[in-house]
């Protein structure tokens, strides 16, 4: 298993210690600060395993269908814990997270054709809004921070409909059968 790769199993392993200190309130305040560097560090791995992957021509197949599981195991289950705490609503996330099943589907079919279907650059546009919007929800600042996480919000919910626009006509051979 090349590094690129290694990066994005470690990025599935951080998950659940993300979680673990985002619901859990033995730390008090603090807590939110660990999970906050969790998940900046996971998703950093997200930005060096492709990085590295394309730069040192280590692009695989696992990699292109694991990796996008991975960010939405992590921003998913982050999402799912803001919901817990009342920092995000809950049909923001069923729509985020509906857009994640439907495309994990998609990329099914596709790979049962022999199609691997690559991340657009929609989909990175959004995963990044998503980062950013869950980062400063987590360390609920406050302020001009919170206002930025609400547009964050916002933002992240556009480019999620729009990103599987994108995926379904781009792709929409895949599911009519004229490949």
């Amino acid at each position: 298993m090349n590094l690129p790769n290694r990066l994005t199993v470690l990025r599935v392993c951080m998950v659940p210690v993300f979680v673990v200190f985002m619901l859990w309130n033995g730390l008090g305040s603090s807590a939110k600060y660990v999970a906050a560097v969790i998940f900046i560090l996971a998703s950093m791995t997200d930005w060096l395993d492709g990085y590295l992957a394309r730069k040192n021509n280590l692009v695989t197949d696992f990699g292109k269908f694991m990796d996008p599981i991975a960010d939405k195991l992590l921003v998913c289950s982050a999402m799912i814990c803001l919901v817990e705490k009342g920092a995000l609503p809950a049909w923001i996330v069923i729509i985020i997270i509906g857009r994640e099943f439907i495309i994990s589907g998609f990329r099914l079919v596709a790979s049962d054709k022999g199609v691997v279907i690559a991340a657009s650059y929609w989909g990175k546009f959004k995963t990044v809004s998503q980062m950013l919007m869950v980062i400063l929800l987590i360390l609920d600042l406050g302020g001009v921070f919170h206002t930025i996480a609400q547009v964050l919000m916002w933002i992240a919910l556009v480019l999620t409909v729009v990103s599987l626009a994108d995926y379904m006509v781009k792709n929409r051979s895949v599911l009519s059968g004229d490949m």
